[in-house]
């Protein structure tokens, strides 16, 4: 087995003690490894003309420090920058030039805000703004527009998104007044990133189309190249993986056509991204293998190698990425000393452990000794140490992070100094030396809290957290998690637009956080747990699946008003029952709330991978006819886990449903299917399923008022080949009319998404059937129903459903997606389930988690419908029957055929 190193703290690195306060409020990009959109640019001084300056000799030294604060900016030497610029501010204030110094205060603004100062920032903005009110020339009208520009952005990063929004809209009426096509484009990138960060998705997207519209009305030029690539970058943010590879081939071709090779590289760089995010790994590494060729910037190719390092770790070809690793240290060392060289070799330490890590297994040595770290003072370019692959170890990593450490208080950069602080802590963490972690990610947190970065606050609390934990000391480990979940509660809308680039993966670095903190307050309590702690355990996993369905589409969702769960079984349903399961690494926790009484509890030892192996096959086996005994077997194993324990205690009780908030691989499951070794869960129970613990004004459907808008495909479009005709579902409509449901009904070729949406907002109805193939996954791109005219995918839901106000009458009481499928070989394809669940707005969703028989679909919905109409049943209830009916049909009694469907949101 391979010895554990001792990892020495270097002297050089000291904690320092602070008080603090720590600025709840949204910080929106990590400090990219790309050159993202985001990214400020200074406001230029006016050039300067002989004519209407005589004294233009005496004006040249602030002008030349003016240049070199910019050239200090660009490179991310930002503390020196605000040295400069201070410089040229009290040169031109002693000349008493008005335009070029509002111009450098407005720089100054950036460079401060970049270093998290924000009072200092906002102090010399305003400055800056106040010198130029009431000028209406064409010079500082620019100027003024550059350096509200600049104000924006503090807002923003300061958690003022209306205000940046107002400040954007502002410098788009003097850019379009100045007919500045430029400034312009950058307004509305920007103004559609404060409509996202407001949660207004489809108005971020127009204003991004109007701006592909005016960058395509340009002629080509390299500024045209920037501005596409941004658009974009920006579109990748947003999810829109589709328009942005158009977009950013657009933009390379141009730049070949231009033959700009520094933006050919920036564009493969940005095209990798791309496919990263796809999921198209090899044509990532293609691209960012291009960028290398093709761009002069060594910090593009130091991006690119680096990126692909991560990408053959994650693929686990650690034989190709070892060979990347001179190459990337000869690209680290010819970049000069700023923040992006300093997050480009954190990156690069990060990964060389991953390499060791994935080879031995533990953190090791060639060394018996326990070393301290010690390396060589810094050069004058910041260059990381000389290492050798075939001898390295943990110690090199730390080393080169402590190197790190010094160059970053050498910048007077807080923020970046607490992310190498927090990564060498984690380190420290993984060779178990507590003390010393602790050191280091106590300073980290300092620092990310002073200089307002709580995206790097959550994850710094996180491992805090967890080194206390580690230590025994679990009232510290839960308050840790408590603030590290609050910071993520408050960057619900900014988690989905930090930047891959650093790493950042939802389920590596916001997932575990919920688990976690979730498996340490049922840890912590000796005995029973008491109704608080599982309270907030059960809000726990709820802000988790949230978090999922927001990281699902690119955005925040649910944030609207509704009614508490327990609520509507104490007051409203007290027959219904609701069940949280809670996967956990080596048990499953099950938080139960029956009407009238408190919250119960109780858990099984089993491993995570032993659940989700069971689960897995159950899945495999349901949509099997000829597996029903496989079924039951399986099926009943999780019956012992979730219902058995309390079984007893709901039928004293007399609850007659089950509402379900499923964890993990249990949304792929129907629990209607759950075997109790004589009878499934549906002869017992009505079920149905919530995404969260609140429901959005849960009303009952007034029987006597169905009307439903129908439409269906029994032919695919032409381009889907692998979706099989439904000559059936024409029977369904027939029977929804049988049933006494009043209908309008869109077929085939008139089903297209624009018909629907017509039909949508003139017609009245609450019931929406849409028969027809669809597909939910794990992605948002692959969610998707199809019509005529194509697939509708889920982000377009909203727009399609929610046209209608949900306080009207006619809001959409119930969804019903007919012959749908969850995609084949995703375990977290019933995410896609509730992405649509949430996305369309209805109260209530009825869709199948794979496709059945068609006949026997009609069969199902017929029943479903009648009992809707006639029967005085909740929609629960009417699923339940209908579903009976077909476990009672000898041709479709296997749970194969009856229990595809589930229900999601409002049972009632």
């Amino acid at each position: 087995m391979a010895k554990v190193i001792q990892l020495s703290l270097p002297n050089s690195i000291k904690v320092h003690k602070r008080n603090f306060k720590f600025l709840r409020v949204p910080f929106y990009f990590l400090m990219a490894l790309l050159c993202s959109l985001s990214s400020p640019i200074m406001a230029a001084v006016p050039a300067i003309n002989a004519a209407s300056h005589p004294i233009i000799n005496q004006i040249t030294a602030p002008t030349s420090q003016l240049q070199q604060g910019k050239v200090l900016y660009d490179t991310g030497r930002f503390a020196e920058a605000v040295q400069v610029l201070q410089q040229a501010v009290k040169a031109y204030q002693n000349q008493g030039d008005t335009l070029s110094l509002a111009a450098t205060l407005s720089n100054l603004s950036l460079a401060y805000q970049q270093l998290g100062k924000w009072t200092e920032a906002k102090q010399v903005i305003i400055e800056s703004l106040n010198l130029l009110k009431g000028q209406q020339n064409s010079e500082s009208l620019l100027v003024f527009a550059q350096s509200l520009d600049i104000q924006g952005r503090l807002q923003m990063a300061t958690g003022q998104p209306e205000a940046a929004l107002a400040t954007w809209q502002q410098t788009e009426k003097i850019y379009t007044q100045l007919k500045n096509q430029s400034g312009l484009v950058k307004s509305l990138i920007n103004q559609a990133q404060a409509w996202r960060s407001k949660g207004s998705y489809r108005r971020a997207v127009e204003i991004l189309s109007q701006v592909n519209q005016k960058l395509q009305l340009q002629p080509d030029s390299i500024a045209k190249v920037v501005g596409l690539r941004s658009l974009g970058d920006t579109l990748l943010v947003m999810g829109n993986w589709e328009k942005s590879r158009a977009i950013l081939e657009q933009s390379r071709e141009i730049a070949e056509h231009l033959q700009s090779n520094a933006d050919i590289g920036a564009s493969f760089f940005s095209l990798g991204n791309n496919d990263r995010a796809q999921q198209q790994k090899a044509s990532a590494i293609a691209n960012y293998q291009k960028a290398v060729q093709v761009s002069p910037s060594p910090l593009i190719k130091a991006q690119a190698q680096l990126n692909l390092l991560s990408l053959l770790i994650e693929d686990g070809q650690l034989t190709a990425a070892k060979t990347l690793l001179p190459s990337i240290q000869s690209q680290l060392a010819q970049l000069p000393l700023s923040r992006a060289t300093i997050y480009a070799q954190i990156n690069f330490a990060q990964s060389l452990n991953k390499v060791l890590s994935a080879e031995s297994g533990v953190l090791s040595t060639n060394s018996h000794s326990t070393p301290s770290i010690q390396y060589s003072s810094m050069s004058s370019q910041g260059s990381i140490l000389s290492i050798q692959y075939s001898s390295m170890s943990s110690q090199d990593v730390a080393q080169i992070l402590a190197k790190a450490i010094e160059q970053s208080r050498s910048l007077g950069d807080q923020q970046t100094e607490a992310y190498v602080l927090l990564s060498l802590g984690n380190l420290y963490e993984e060779t178990h030396q507590w003390s010393e972690a602790q050191k280091l990610t106590q300073q980290a947190l300092v620092l990310a809290q002073t200089s307002n970065a709580p995206e790097i606050a959550y994850r710094v609390d996180w491992q805090l957290g967890r080194l206390l934990w580690a230590q025994k000391d679990l009232k510290g480990a839960i308050a840790a998690y408590d603030a590290a979940v609050d910071t993520l509660q408050s960057l619900r809308r900014d988690l989905v637009a930090i930047n891959q680039d650093v790493q950042f993966s939802f389920r590596d670095s916001v997932e575990p956080v919920y688990r976690q903190s979730v498996e340490l307050l049922l840890q912590s309590q000796v005995g029973k747990p008491n109704e608080k702690t599982l309270d907030k355990a059960r809000q726990r996993i709820e802000a988790l699946q949230l978090a999922e369905l927001d990281n699902f589409f690119r955005e925040a969702c649910l944030l609207g008003q509704s009614v508490a769960l327990d609520k509507v079984v104490d007051q409203d349903n007290p027959t219904a029952a609701i069940l949280y399961p809670i996967i956990l690494p080596d048990q499953i926790q099950v938080i139960v709330k029956i009407p009238q009484q408190p919250l119960q509890h109780y858990s099984t030892t089993i491993s995570q991978a032993e659940v989700n192996k069971i689960l897995i096959e159950l899945r495999k086996n349901l949509v099997n006819p000829a597996a029903t005994n496989a079924v039951k077997t399986q099926s009943q194993q999780v019956y012992n886990w979730l219902i058995k324990p309390i079984e007893s205690e709901l039928q004293a009780k007399q609850v007659n449903t089950l509402v379900f908030v499923l964890d993990g691989a249990l949304r792929n499951l129907p629990m209607a299917s759950l075997y109790d070794g004589k009878q499934y869960l549906i002869e017992k129970y009505a079920i149905a399923l919530s995404v969260g613990l609140q429901l959005l004004d849960p009303k009952p459907l007034v029987k006597q008022q169905i009307r439903a808008l129908t439409a269906g495909l029994t032919q695919p479009p032409p381009n889907f080949p692998n979706f099989s005709p439904l000559p059936a579902i024409k029977s369904e409509v027939d029977l929804i009319t049988k049933a006494g449901i009043s209908t309008i009904s869109l077929w085939d070729q008139q089903f297209t998404s624009s018909a629907l949406e017509k039909e949508v907002s003139t017609v009245t109805f609450n019931v929406v059937h849409l028969a027809t193939h669809g597909q939910f996954s794990s992605r948002a791109e692959n969610t998707f129903i199809l019509a005529a005219d194509g697939p509708i995918n889920v982000t377009q839901f909203d727009s399609l459903l929610r046209s209608r106000d949900e306080s009207k009458p006619q809001a959409v009481e119930l969804l019903f997606l007919s012959a749908c499928q969850t995609a084949a070989g995703d375990n977290r394809a019933a995410l896609g389930l509730a992405g649509a669940a949430v996305r369309a707005g209805a109260r209530s969703t009825l869709a199948s988690l794979w496709q059945i028989d068609d006949e026997s679909t009609a069969l199902f919905v017929g029943a479903f419908y009648k009992e809707l109409k006639e029967g005085k049943v909740t929609k629960a209830e009417a699923l339940r029957h209908a579903q009976i009916k077909l476990l009672q049909h000898p041709n479709y009694n296997t749970p194969s055929f009856w229990s595809a469907y589930v229900l999601i949101g409002n049972w009632l």
